[in-house]
């Protein structure tokens, strides 16, 4: 078993969508579209690194497949939908 420091997740698993996905049942699941992490930072407008940091700190909801990523577009919308500050 891997320790790791207290609060940070264990090197293979990830914050996000995979306990909320399983809950929601397999129905649901087919409605999920899957983006990956050079895809979120296109639409976002940001560098890879960005999303991985935002994936890795659990401000951005994603499921860990094999070595890589994948973030559900509906957590994109959401993260951007709650960073949105109003200046007027």
């Amino acid at each position: 078993m891997t320790t790791v420091p207290e609060g940070k997740p264990a090197p293979d698993t990830c914050p996000g969508e995979v306990g909320r996905m399983a809950m929601a049942g397999p129905s649901n699941l087919s409605d999920v579209r899957f983006l990956t992490v050079a895809e979120v930072a296109t639409l976002m407008r940001v560098s890879k690194m960005t999303v991985y940091r935002l994936v890795h700190s659990g401000e951005l909801n994603a499921v860990r497949v094999g070595r890589s990523f994948r973030v559900p577009e509906r957590a994109v919308h959401e993260y951007l939908r709650d960073a949105f500050t109003d200046t007027a």
